[in-house]
């Protein structure tokens, strides 16, 4: 699935699929989680970061929320 179409499919539900991620991954911040609207890519950026984890697996954990 595009990155654009999986982040159209969490807009709407943000706030509860950023708690999700916070249980899933504790190590998770506020900061880390913040969805800013045209900056998608630098949540990728960030998720990457702090789970070590490749765009490709960030963007199949965000699918399957």
């Amino acid at each position: 699935m595009q990155t654009e179409t999986i982040f159209q499919k969490l807009k709407g539900n943000w706030n509860v699929l950023k708690g999700k991620l916070k249980q899933q991954y504790a190590q998770l911040t506020d900061d880390d989680l913040a969805l800013l609207e045209g900056k998608e890519e630098e949540l990728l950026g960030r998720l990457q970061k702090k789970l070590g984890k490749t765009k490709e697996e960030i963007l199949a954990i965000l699918d399957r929320l």
